[in-house]
């Protein structure tokens, strides 16, 4: 699935990585819950034309349509089966797709009723990667406009299907370009099941609260129930 995120890496990588000429002040996040912003990367109409650029949205997608930005309905995760028919997110699936930005995301496994262990699933040189997401623009009726996004998940491939049974939708860099292209209306190959190239570690139940957001949330665990998978 994908229950936190984590993004620390430093301005000029990011703008190496996704090929960025500007990055907005970012703070290092360790453990980002869904309703908090998160870093994204759209194609948008520049001076200059279209471009890559990078910006913070509320990660869990409010549709047009909402009432207020409250709405029970926010979305944090889209379903590939169904993304394609859903209302909250066909529209947003045609032209309003982005790259979720992220060094890492956590995902627990459950073994038995109650206990639940956390993994940090990332790459193995702790480079930053991307993961689909989609976009949307909701107008209040006073005016105020909030961004907001939701990523995309799959069935799970190793090493994840260890953990859980889905996981979020890793994107290649030579699918940028398509997945963010909003004249580009078909991008369900680029929805296909590839094994994405991630390292699980078992990390300390200190990730466990969302109100921890330090590097100890990344610390490996030391409970001997757990063990890393690779």
């Amino acid at each position: 699935m994908c229950g936190r995120t984590v993004l620390a890496a430093s301005p000029d990588n990011l703008r190496e990585v996704f090929g960025l000429d500007h990055v907005p002040e970012l703070r290092p996040r360790y453990n980002v819950p869904p309703s908090q912003p998160v870093a994204v990367v759209r194609v948008m109409r520049g001076s200059l034309g279209r471009e890559r650029t990078m910006h913070l949205l509320r990660w869990g997608l409010l549709p047009p349509w909402a009432e207020d930005r409250k709405a029970s309905h926010t979305l944090a995760l889209a379903r590939v089966e169904t993304v394609a028919t859903t209302p909250a997110f066909r529209d947003a699936l045609r032209s309003r797709r982005c790259l979720v930005v992220v060094d890492g995301f956590y995902e627990w496994k459950r073994e038995g009723k109650t206990a639940s262990h956390p993994y940090l699933l990332r790459r193995a040189d702790g480079a930053p990667f991307a993961l689909a997401g989609l976009w949307e623009r909701w107008t209040a009726r006073d005016g105020e406009i909030v961004e907001s996004c939701a990523i995309l998940t799959q069935p799970a491939l190793p090493p994840l299907s260890e953990i859980h049974d889905r996981m979020p939708v890793v994107l290649a860099p030579d699918a940028w370009d398509r997945w963010l292209d909003p004249a580009c209306s078909d991008v369900s190959s680029l929805l296909a099941r590839r094994p994405a190239e991630l390292v699980a570690q078992a990390v300390s139940t200190y990730v466990n609260d969302p109100r921890h957001d330090d590097i100890r949330c990344m610390e490996p665990a030391l409970e001997p129930a757990q063990r890393s998978l690779f």
